[in-house]
């Protein structure tokens, strides 16, 4: 379909990467309508704001697995099945996915990818006239123990860390923690190349400003199923109404899944969900940059309006009724590590969407022909959002091809897939 062909586009998606899509394809010159209801469990309101560039090997790896059985939630670490069903038909794909060949594919494609994902980060940024939300300060990673931080510098030197690098922290810089923390930090490194998107209301909410201001359409509303009319989609509105376009885009997180599967395969996708604690009140240090505390699995990061503790990696239902045992364990942590926090924090859940190779979904559907796709980022939609905009809005309007190949996200690889 080429550009002189689209006029007009329908996306549908409340967070980061379907507000950033709908944005790129209005630039376009296209008549969009983003559909897009008010949903404080997606991933792009609750996340730890940090854009991963480091993060180039996909989860569905065997060093992971192999490390599963320590990081089980029953033995104190983040890792937890919810949803033993939806898991069980969900691991075999992300077993396969493992293997040497794949991880290996998968991470070339990632790695594409994520060498982009700063410099879009920061054309949008501009774009949307908040070239302050994001910053480009690195992180740190912390070790509280002697061996931890002997074993977790070995793993990082040995890791593909695509453009970014990393250096040790010196003796000073192991200062600082230990006036902020309880205990002096036993090693660590500074990551530079990655960053922080300081505030991630405003961000969205400069995302969807700029595109209302640009022309397009909002609908506060939630699509219920996809229709197939003639080989085109159509979107099936809460209430009965219908809307289509000359494309349809599904951009809608861990809700893509049961909307594709209303016209085709159920793509393999499963809820991944994350926790945090939020402080208003606290004395961490205002341009600190974000800091993984790698021996518990929790990353904490300052934002404009306080102090976050994010973690866990849950394989649940979106629906399913949240842990309590979670938050707890986010506050026994920052209790035990001494951070100034005021008060028990505010709390909240939201869903990672994920596919069993940890690579997302970014495509044109074979079930219509005016259907595409934008979904799956687990981890990293906040950090992807903006390329995987501009790959769909090349992908759209034909003209030039996308900005890294999209062949690895096409959705035919998980053809016959079973639904999760």
């Amino acid at each position: 379909m080429g550009a002189c062909e689209v006029r007009s586009a329908v996306v549908v998606g409340a967070g980061v990467v379907g507000r950033a899509c709908a944005l790129r394809l209005r630039d376009r010159g296209i008549e969009t309508l983003l559909i897009a209801p008010r949903d404080p469990t997606a991933a792009s309101f609750g996340n730890a704001g940090h854009i991963a560039i480091e993060q180039t090997a996909p989860l569905a790896s065997w060093p992971l697995i192999r490390s599963a059985p320590r990081r089980l939630f029953a033995v104190g670490g983040a890792l937890d099945v919810r949803a033993p069903g939806a898991f069980a038909r969900w691991l075999p794909r992300f077993l396969r996915a493992a293997s040497h060949s794949r991880f290996r594919a998968g991470s070339a494609a990632l790695r594409g990818l994520l060498a982009n994902a700063a410099p879009a980060w920061r054309t949008l940024a501009r774009d949307i006239a908040q070239p302050r939300v994001l910053r480009e300060d690195g992180h740190v990673v912390l070790w509280e123990s002697p061996r931890a931080a002997v074993h977790g510098r070995a793993s990082w030197r040995a890791a593909d860390i695509g453009s970014a690098s990393m250096a040790d922290l010196d003796a000073s810089e192991l200062d600082v923690y230990a006036r902020l923390l309880r205990r002096r930090p036993a090693g660590g490194v500074r990551f530079a190349g990655t960053g922080q998107i300081v505030d991630l209301p405003r961000m969205l909410a400069a995302l969807e400003r700029a595109f209302v201001d640009r022309g397009g359409m909002l609908l506060e509303t939630r699509a219920r199923a996809l229709r197939l009319e003639t080989g085109r989609a159509q979107v099936l509105l809460e209430g009965g109404d219908r809307r289509t376009a000359d494309v349809v885009l599904v951009a809608a997180g861990v809700h893509s899944a049961d909307l594709m599967a209303t016209i085709g395969p159920r793509p393999p996708m499963i809820a991944e969900r994350g926790y945090h604690v939020h402080w208003a009140a606290h004395d961490w240090p205002e341009r600190m940059p974000p800091v993984v505390f790698e021996d518990r699995s929790m990353i904490v990061t300052r934002f404009g309006d306080g102090l976050r503790a994010a973690g866990f990696v849950e394989f649940a239902r979106p629906q399913s009724p949240s842990d309590p045992r979670k938050w707890a364990a986010l506050r026994r942590h920052a209790a035990a590590l001494g951070l100034p926090t005021v008060g028990p924090g505010c709390e909240w859940v939201g869903c990672r969407p994920t596919l069993p190779d940890y690579l997302p979904a970014i495509g044109r559907s074979a079930v219509a022909t005016n259907l595409y796709y934008a979904f799956g980022h687990q981890h990293l939609g906040l950090t992807l959002a903006p390329i995987t905009a501009e790959a769909i809005a090349a992908l759209v309007g034909g003209q030039a091809p996308p900005p890294v190949s999209l062949a690895a996200f096409d959705l035919a690889r998980f053809s016959g897939g079973r639904p999760t």
